[in-house]
C-alpha cells in the first residue's frame, strides 16, 4: 500500500469537501424519497404513533362527541344496530308505475277454468335517470285595443299583458339554460367544449362561443352586483378571514406571454361574527388577478381591519397593521411531516422531525377537544393548555441545530412564522388553521385541471364573480343550478344595481326555501 502525503491544510480541504459531497448526497437522497412518496404514497399527515407517546392513548382516541352505537337485543347477547346505506330517495320524487298484468284468455285457472282474482301484488322500485332535454319556450303576449275607439276615436288606447324581461334581450337564452351550462361548467367540471359536444348529439346546435358569451354578459348584469354586496358583508361583519392563492393561465393577457401564469386569489370568512355568534351567512369570494404581488390582497382587503389566516407566502406579511396575520398549523405540521417522509422509515422514530410533528399533533388534539366551547371558552382553554405547549416546543426549535435537509427547512419555517403561528392564542374565534381556504380554493383546482386556462382577462373575471356565487351558494346549504335560475329570472326585472333592497332578496341568506339543497332542506 502507497502512502503519499500531503499538507495538512489541504487534507481539511479534502475533508471538508467529502463532508460537503456527503450532505448534498443525503440531501438528493431524502428529495428523492419525498418525491416518490408524493407520487405514490398516502397524502395523509396521519403517523403510526399517532400522538401516542405524549398522552395517554384513552385520551388521544376517545371523543365525547362521538354516541355510543345503538344495541339491538338477539337471543342472550347483544348486537350492534345494522348501519343504515348512505343511499336514500327523496320522498316526493314523482313515481312511474308500470303494470304487469295477465292477458285475459290467461286469467283462466288451469285446473277448473274458472276466473282468476288478483290476490296480490310483487313491486320492484327503479331509479329511472332522464337526460337533459332542450324545449323551446314561446312567451306570447296578448295586446289588447278598444273597438269603439277604433271607430270613433282619433287614437286607439292599448295594452299589452305583464312578461317578464328576458335574462338578455335579443337571446333566445333561458334562466335555467344559463343556469345549467354554469352550473356543468363551474360545479360538475364539464368545460364548455365538451358541453357543446353533448348538445350536438341531441341534435341542439349550440356552440362553445355562444355559452361563454351567455356566461360572462350574465356574471357581469347580475352576478357582480352580488359579488359586491357579498364583499362589503365580509369585510364588514366577519373578524376573520381566511385567504389563499394560485396560479391561473390567461392567453391574452396584455403585456404577458400566454404561458405566463396570473394568480386566482381566494378569500372567505371564517366560523363566527364579531359578536362571537356562527357566522348566519358564510361568504367565499375569488378574487382573479394578473400577479401575485402584495397590492392585490391589501386592495381586495381595503377598508378591512381584523386577522387574516394564510400560509407562509410573504405577500401577506405587507398588508396593513390593520390587518393582523395569522399563520397556519397545518402548513407548519406539512413541513415535519414532509421531513419524515424523506427519511428511512428505521430512522423516522425519535428523530427530529418525529418530535417537531408530535408537538404539532398536540396542538390540534387540544383543539379537537375545544371544538364546541364558545370562543371566550376556548381563549382561556388555550391559554391553560395550548400554551405551555407552544412555550416548550419555541424553546425545543432554538435548541436544534440546522442543517441543509428538510427537516432542517422545517426548522427555519417555524423560526421564521412563529410569531405568526403564536397568534391564534390572541382571540377565541381564530383557527388554527388556514385549512378553511385551502378547501375553498380546491374547486377552483379541480376545475382547472378541466379547462386549463383562460382566454382573456374579462372571461378570467367573470370566472372568479360566477366561482364565487356558487361556492358561496354551496357553503349555505344551496342548490346552486335552482338558485341561479332564481337569480336569473328575477334580476332581469328588478333593477339590483339601484335598487338595494331588492338586490338584498338575491343573497343566499334571503332567498326562498325551494332553493335549497334537498340534502340541506
Amino acid at each position: 500500500m502507497e502512502t503519499i502525503t500531503i499538507p495538512s491544510s489541504e487534507y481539511e480541504a479534502l475533508k471538508g469537501e467529502v463532508a460537503r459531497l456527503n450532505q448534498q448526497v443525503q440531501w438528493l437522497m431524502e428529495q428523492m424519497r419525498l418525491s416518490k412518496h408524493r407520487q405514490y404514497g398516502a397524502s395523509s399527515e396521519k403517523s403510526s404513533y399517532e400522538q401516542l407517546s405524549l398522552f395517554n392513548e384513552a385520551e388521544a382516541t376517545a371523543d365525547a362527541n362521538v354516541a355510543e352505537p345503538e344495541l339491538v337485543e338477539v337471543e342472550r347477547h347483544y348486537r350492534k344496530k345494522k348501519r343504515e346505506s348512505g343511499d336514500r330517495l327523496p320522498a316526493d320524487l314523482p313515481v312511474e308505475v308500470v303494470e304487469h298484468d295477465l292477458p285475459r284468455d290467461e286469467q283462466v285457472c288451469p285446473e277448473c277454468g274458472g276466473d282468476l282474482h288478483v290476490m296480490g301484488r310483487e313491486t320492484r322500485r327503479e331509479l329511472k335517470l332522464i337526460p337533459a332535454k332542450a324545449v323551446i319556450v314561446e312567451h306570447v303576449r296578448k295586446v289588447y285595443a278598444c273597438r269603439d275607439c277604433e271607430k270613433d276615436s282619433c287614437g286607439v288606447p292599448i295594452r299589452k299583458a305583464p312578461m317578464d324581461e328576458p335574462v338578455m334581450k335579443g337571446i333566445f337564452a333561458s334562466p335555467e339554460a344559463v343556469a345549467y351550462i354554469m352550473t356543468q361548467k363551474f360545479v360538475m367540471g364539464a368545460p364548455l367544449y365538451r358541453q357543446e359536444q353533448d348538445w350536438n348529439r341531441y341534435g341542439v346546435m349550440l356552440s362553445r362561443q355562444t355559452m361563454s358569451n351567455w356566461l360572462i354578459r350574465c356574471a357581469e348584469d347580475y352576478l357582480a352586483p352580488i359579488f359586491e354586496a357579498l364583499r362589503e358583508i365580509m369585510l364588514e361583519y366577519s373578524p376573520a378571514l381566511h385567504a389563499d392563492e394560485t396560479t391561473l393561465q390567461v392567453l391574452h393577457e396584455p403585456d404577458k406571454t400566454a404561458q405566463s401564469k396570473s394568480c386566482m386569489w381566494l378569500y372567505r370568512t371564517s366560523g363566527y361574527n364579531r359578536h362571537g355568534i356562527r357566522m348566519p351567512m358564510p361568504i367565499t369570494l375569488y378574487d382573479y388577478q394578473p400577479d401575485k404581488k402584495a397590492i392585490r390582497p391589501e386592495a381586495f382587503l381595503k377598508s378591512y381591519k381584523g386577522y387574516l389566516h394564510t400560509d407562509g407566502y410573504a405577500a401577506y406579511h405587507s398588508l396593513p397593521e390593520d390587518i393582523i396575520i395569522v399563520g397556519c398549523w397545518a402548513h407548519a405540521r406539512r413541513k415535519f411531516t414532509d421531513a419524515l417522509k424523506s427519511m428511512l422509515e428505521k430512522d423516522r422514530e425519535g428523530s427530529g422531525a418525529f418530535v417537531g410533528k408530535q408537538y404539532c399533533d398536540k396542538l390540534f388534539m387540544l383543539e379537537r377537544q375545544f371544538t364546541d366551547l364558545s370562543p371566550d371558552e376556548r381563549f382561556l382553554k388555550r391559554q391553560e393548555q395550548a400554551k405551555p405547549i407552544l412555550d416548550e416546543f419555541h424553546t425545543w426549535l432554538n435548541a436544534q441545530h440546522i442543517v441543509k435537509n428538510a427537516f432542517g427547512q422545517a426548522l427555519t419555517y417555524m423560526l421564521d412564522q412563529w410569531k405568526y403561528l403564536a397568534r391564534y392564542l390572541l382571540d377565541g374565534r381564530l383557527e388554527i388553521s388556514n385549512n378553511r381556504a385551502e378547501r375553498s380554493i380546491k374547486p377552483f383546482v379541480i376545475s382547472r385541471k378541466n379547462f386549463l386556462f383562460a382566454n382573456t382577462p374579462r372571461g378570467a373575471k367573470a370566472s372568479a364573480v360566477m366561482f364565487s356565487i356558487i361556492e358561496t351558494a354551496k357553503e349555505n346549504g344551496l342548490n346552486p343550478y335552482v338558485y341561479l335560475s332564481y337569480i336569473f329570472r328575477n334580476a332581469p326585472n328588478w333593477n339590483i344595481r339601484n335598487d338595494l333592497d331588492r338586490l338584498q332578496l338575491l343573497l343566499p341568506n334571503s332567498v326562498p326555501a325551494f332553493c335549497k339543497a334537498i340534502a340541506d332542506a
